[in-house]
């Protein structure tokens, strides 16, 4: 699965992806379906994400990736 890569240091990917697909498979959901549509998911939320307060972290936007 493939992205362009965004330029920017965010936070929470790891833990969102793996909770996505988790929740994929829990839809029924194949394996690589669920994979991709996790990878998506994480990919549009980075893309939305904000910086809150003064720091440069990003932080995904979970209701902004939604479709």
């Amino acid at each position: 699965f493939e992205h362009p890569r965004l330029a920017l240091d965010a936070h929470g990917t790891g833990c969102t992806l793996a909770s996505a697909i988790a929740a994929r498979l829990a839809l029924g959901d194949a394996v690589a379906d669920a994979c991709r549509a996790a990878a998506d998911y994480v990919h549009r939320a980075l893309q939305r994400g904000y910086r809150p307060g003064r720091g440069d972290v990003v932080v995904l936007d979970h209701f902004g990736a939604m479709r």
